[in-house]
């Protein structure tokens, strides 16, 4: 998008380089299980501060005093946790990128999350890119003057906090099998936390530990990647080792009752330029004429799981729990970024973080990049120059 940076990219770019860019970011980590692209993303100015100002748009609703109020039917009962704190330290906004009528680029929200994302990987991407490519030194992934030396002291503060860091543990389900392992292990070699399975953990009245070398530890803190709706019906997987329902003695980062609180929940209370419309599909008495220029989203799937993309008013009718599905106008993403086969479309997710006591910081940028109906792995199978990435600035 920055017309400078593209060309000479797209001049210097060869198959090889890539290949030694993909070994060089899995040089003493897990196998990526998946796709890296083959370009970052060159963000023009116009388009960061447009960014930044739909991220303080959505920042402004978190806040309200009513937020929680707006937001408590999101959470399921059964996956409700005690000692909920008074924000999460984790915000994510993923912007689709398209043109307005006067054809200047805008972005337009597609998705948000109180749960963390890639925020270890995303900065051994960055730094990778630019080693390989030789990438212009005054190009950055990081907002605000933030440098990668700055950012990992902030995500130290944010996720160990005043505790030892054998004290704060990473956990997932099976943590090594997940397809964003990598992302754990970057942030472990960077921060100092032990990476830990659901089944690794022990306890003893309200309290957790975990046991290394012969010793029992007891755990301060969980850093929890761990999405309790992709458990599905086996929630004895993780009961039977700890019981998260119960009050426990520990810290979350970030609590598990964000992650439903802010997420496509949220979008029908949100207006603006940035956003699009947005309705609970329980609330809609008539449906739109239009509905070729909707899409139906249910409330909690991932990487685009049950979306139905070309809706009928046969597909609203079949829904049995209108309560758990929203309606959304359809986002029409411009293929900005040139590749050497065409045009690209791009996503950029805004990346904050959010320490006890002060403001959330916006940090870091994570991309993807998509020549399929959708951004996600599943639409893209068997093309180049798509997949992750991340967007530099000036």
């Amino acid at each position: 998008m920055i017309d400078k940076y593209r060309q000479q990219f797209n001049e210097q770019f060869n198959e090889e380089r890539y290949r030694h860019c993909l070994e060089q970011l899995q040089t003493g980590y897990p196998t990526i299980s998946f796709r890296v692209s083959e370009t970052p993303i060159f963000i023009p100015d116009s388009l960061r501060e447009k960014l930044i100002e739909a991220g303080d748009d959505i920042i402004r609703l978190i806040r309200q005093a009513n937020f929680k109020q707006l937001t408590e039917s999101a959470i399921p009962e059964e996956w409700k946790v005690p000692n909920e704190n008074d924000h999460p330290h984790f915000l994510t906004f993923d912007f689709g990128i398209c043109k307005d009528e006067t054809g200047e680029l805008i972005p337009k929200l597609i998705e948000l999350q109180g749960f963390p994302s890639l925020y270890g990987f995303q900065a051994h991407l960055a730094r990778t890119y630019q080693e390989v490519y030789s990438l212009d030194s005054s190009l950055s992934p990081y907002f605000h003057g933030m440098n990668e030396a700055r950012y990992f002291d902030l995500l130290r503060k944010v996720i160990v906090g005043k505790y030892l860091p054998e004290e704060v543990v990473l956990m997932d389900l099976d943590a090594p099998q997940q397809k964003t392992a990598i992302d754990f292990y970057v942030t472990a070699q960077k921060i100092g936390v032990k990476i830990l399975s659901v089944d690794e953990i022990l306890q003893e009245g309200s309290r957790l530990f975990y046991r290394e070398n012969g010793r029992k530890i007891r755990i301060q803190r969980i850093y929890n990647r761990l999405i309790f709706d992709e458990l599905g019906e086996n929630t004895d997987l993780l009961k039977k080792h700890f019981n998260p329902l119960e009050e426990l003695e520990i810290e979350w980062i970030t609590h598990p009752n964000w992650f439903y609180r802010i997420s496509k929940f949220t979008m029908p209370f949100l207006q603006g330029v940035y956003i699009p419309e947005t309705h609970f599909l329980h609330e809609l008495e008539t449906f739109p004429v239009n509905l070729e220029n909707y899409v139906l989203k249910p409330l909690f799937s991932f990487a685009g799981m049950g979306v139905i993309i070309d809706v009928s008013e046969a597909d609203i009718r079949a829904i049995k729990d209108p309560s758990n599905w929203i309606l959304q106008r359809k986002v029409s993403y411009e293929p900005v970024i040139e590749s050497p086969e065409g045009g690209v479309k791009a996503e950029i997710r805004l990346m904050y973080l959010w320490p006890d006591g002060e403001d959330p910081i916006l940090c870091l940028n994570l991309a993807r990049m998509s020549r399929g109906k959708m951004i996600g792995v599943r639409y893209n199978k068997d093309f180049n120059w798509v997949g992750g990435t991340v967007g530099f600035m000036v």
